[in-house]
């Protein structure tokens, strides 16, 4: 029986059928295991899965759940459950009944670059100036507005808004979001912040579709409840009124996205939301060792506003947290590399088994450099996405227009792409036409025999043979499934020629990326096979590339070291964790420190990269780093005196007491050396200091490692024989080939492991004999 395999804590809630419950769920203690279990035991009940919701924190998660779930109940009964991410499962409801709202079933869905090329169009047509009115500044506004469910009409009934974008310099932001909403809707497209408002529209403005949804999702489960939003937080809430049926799992204190609107008095005020509220916790980590757990509590327990809750572990007792400082960023760069390195080698650990974390994606350089410098092959997560290089761009702006022929910002990416002699002046004809008139752009290229608009006979052909293409492909895609529809589009639309003829490094890279776009079409095409109701057309699959995210996609290639943002890495562990840049004004960052709200949510923060570890943490700091190309100063972040001392081993503790002064001595002028007394030595004593060594008042600095300090003093530095093996900070581990010099000129000749050779001058030389 599967529920032999939960423990107490996690059984209870899995068991418990009717009436609302929260499961508050500390880092590592299993809350997938009890969401899986919980709607696979509803399954064994009798709950028809198609009466069953659950909405996940990403798309991958859903995947695996279900995977998960079809191993107990069946696969026939697993593909009937209505299961992923908010934006998928809305975007879902509203193919089906977006249509009362004025929207077709196969609107387009918006990325974040097509949302701000739009505006960037708007912005360029009501002749405001760019450097006032920066288009993505523009769209996150507009992106926040709509997540706090501010329509245009509420946000033109106002005033208190529309100062504040006077204030601005931004008068006529609100005209912008009304066009903006308005091109939209022309355009039969939504943004992913649509999803949820239009969904909150629907359920509202229509009684008959709210209740139809209400009977079917009887029993409603949300992950990652303490990440939802206002406009999510409504959704919910309208959904399970009916019946309340209602299960949220989160965990306060992992609650790290109110910079995307997320608002964690959802899960604080739940009770309050709902009578007769079951709350379970789930304090077990299976995750980590008693020492990370440990070292977690204790400075999450900081936080005033959070849940009551004690996360243990039985797990075994582990080495404790490593702190390391470095000189400078690169150096800090280094040191990770290194440290790496040897643990792989020592432990015969794989590259996928390490993750390196760091607070803005700015401090990757560094790491990366020195990665690459060692030969460790790592992924960034994060960067450009595969769906956002501009060829893969350029192919599906096609399949996109295939689907919804009024994609305005998909007409404008291809219709001279490849060149077709279309140009500027004549799409900014269309436009205006578009525009005044209220049609679409691609309705008017299809009637220019009638309303020529001004252009020349040469232009209006060219452009009626390019709405004849996309009408074509409009015909195969009535019977082709999308693989075969991709394949022929990329062929007959010219791209494959056009890259094919370029020729350079460059063109065959964007081929192949093609290639590999084609082949993830064929893979959906195969995986839709197994989903219920699915045809595996080019609607669905547009639809689950638009709502995928970079944590979502298998690369193919798990043997790599991953670099990423903690953010990113929510829902992940990885047994070996570098969390570097731990210093004031980075983290926490200086823009989150105004208030104790954002404080604490980068405590949070940091609760949440040290929990992604399993086995052993380390924490990385810096004396100096470079910002805006100028090199500053560091204070070692707050959050590392928070951390109980037990807990730490400091690899490189503080001997040399340094003041700064707070003055310019140079204001006192020079000495009087012939004013100053001349103190003569008292014979037996030795001579005495500049000063007393000053208690040092950082808890930090009074750490002291438990490990002996490596090899590698000035003394066997300097009698380094031939052949002995070393290890250097930048360049690996060698052998010295011969040794030259003597004294300060005294120079090694090393072979590294890497092939280089190089001759260190031995007194500068960072090397450390190795046993």
């Amino acid at each position: 029986m599967f529920l032999d395999e939960l423990n107490d804590a996690q059984k209870a809630p899995v068991l418990h059928k009717d009436g609302p419950l929260m499961v508050i769920a500390g880092a590592g203690s299993g809350k997938t295991r009890v969401l899986t279990y919980r709607i696979a035991h509803l399954m064994n009940q009798g709950v028809d899965a198609f009466n069953i919701l659950s909405l996940t924190f990403t798309n991958k998660a859903a995947r695996e759940m279900k995977k998960r779930i079809a191993d107990i109940v069946g696969s026939g009964e697993a593909k009937n459950l209505w299961m992923g991410t908010f934006h998928s499962v809305f975007a879902r409801l509203l193919r089906y009944d977006g249509d009362k709202l004025g929207y077709p079933s196969n609107f387009t869905i918006y990325d974040t670059q097509d949302s701000q090329r739009l505006i960037a169009s708007i912005i360029k047509e009501m002749g405001l100036d760019k450097d006032v009115y920066k288009y993505k500044q523009i769209q996150q506004r507009i992106s926040s507005y709509k997540n706090s469910l501010i329509t245009v009409k509420a946000y033109f009934q106002n005033p208190e808004l529309m100062e504040a974008d006077a204030m601005a310099k931004r008068p006529r932001l609100g005209e912008i979001y009304r066009h903006y909403v308005d091109r939209c809707f022309k355009a039969g497209a939504m943004d992913f912040d649509d999803l949820l408002l239009r969904t909150n529209e629907l359920l509202n403005r229509f009684p008959e579709v709210l209740h139809k949804y209400q009977e079917r999702f009887r029993y409603i489960l949300v992950d990652e409840y303490q990440d939802t939003n206002h406009s999510q937080y409504l959704i919910v809430r309208a959904l399970a009124d009916r019946f309340q049926n209602i299960c949220v799992v989160g965990d306060d204190a992992q609650s790290i996205y109110s910079f995307r609107g997320a608002n964690i008095t959802n899960i604080l005020n739940f009770q309050r939301d709902y009578d007769d509220v079951a709350v379970y916790r789930l304090e077990q980590n299976y995750r980590s060792t008693k020492n990370i757990v440990g070292a977690a509590n204790s400075v999450i327990a900081r936080n005033k506003n959070q849940l009551e809750k004690v996360v243990w572990t039985s797990n075994e007792e582990g080495p404790r947290i490593k702190l390391h400082r470095s000189p400078t960023d690169a150096e800090e760069g280094r040191f990770v590399a290194s440290s790496i390195f040897e643990e792989k080698m020592r432990h015969q650990m794989p590259n996928g088994h390490f993750a390196v974390l760091y607070r803005t994606n700015s401090q990757s350089r560094a790491i990366e450099d020195a990665l690459r410098k060692r030969d460790i092959p790592y992924r960034i997560y994060g960067g450009l996405s595969f769906y956002q290089r501009k060829e893969i761009k350029d192919v599906l702006a096609y399949l996109r227009l295939i689907v919804n022929p009024g994609d305005e910002e998909a007409l404008k990416r291809v219709v001279n792409f490849p060149t077709r002699g279309i140009g500027q002046t004549t799409m900014d004809k269309l436009t205006v036409a578009a525009n005044a008139s209220g049609r679409t752009i691609f309705e008017h290229i299809e009637n220019l025999e009638s309303e020529p608009l001004g252009l020349n006979r040469g232009t209006r052909g060219k452009l009626s043979d390019f709405a004849t293409m996309i009408r074509s492909f409009q015909v195969l895609n009535q019977s082709a499934d999308a693989f075969t529809l991709a394949e022929h589009v990329a062929k007959k639309s010219g791209l494959l020629l056009e890259f094919k003829k370029d020729g350079t490094p460059e063109g065959i890279a964007r081929m192949e990326n093609i290639e590999e776009l084609l082949n993830g079409i064929k893979d959906f095409v195969e995986g839709q096979k197994e989903v219920a109701d699915a045809k595996g057309d080019l609607s669905e699959f547009l639809e689950d590339v638009a709502l995928a995210t970079d944590m979502d996609k298998d690369t193919g290639d798990e043997d790599r070291v991953a670099l990423m943002t903690i953010h990113l890495a929510k829902g992940l562990e990885f047994p070996y964790v570098y969390i570097v840049g731990m210093e004031e004004d980075l983290f926490p960052s200086a823009m989150s420190m105004n208030t104790r709200s954002e404080l604490e949510e980068e405590r949070r923060l940091f609760y949440v990269a040290l929990t992604r570890a399993e086995k052993q943490a380390y924490l990385t700091y810096t004396q100096n780093r470079y910002r805006w190309g100028k090199l500053i100063d560091a204070e070692p972040s707050r959050f590392i005196e928070e951390i109980e001392e037990s807990y730490i081993e400091n690899l490189t503790p503080v001997d040399n007491y340094r003041y700064r002064p707070l003055i310019d001595s140079d204001i006192f002028g020079d000495v009087d050396k012939s004013r100053l007394r001349q103190k003569k030595p008292v014979a037996g004593t030795p001579p005495s200091r500049t000063g007393p060594k000053p208690e040092q008042l950082r808890r930090l600095r009074k750490l002291k490692p438990d490990i002996a300090s490596p090899k590698g003093s000035d003394t066997v530095i300097a009698d380094l024989q031939e052949g002995t093996r070393v290890d250097h900070s930048r360049f690996g581990a060698g052998t010295v080939l011969k040794v030259e010099g003597a004294g300060n000129d005294k120079k090694a000749e090393i072979r590294f492991e890497r092939g280089d050779v190089k001759k260190l001058l031995l007194r500068f030389a960072k090397l450390r004999v190795l046993d």
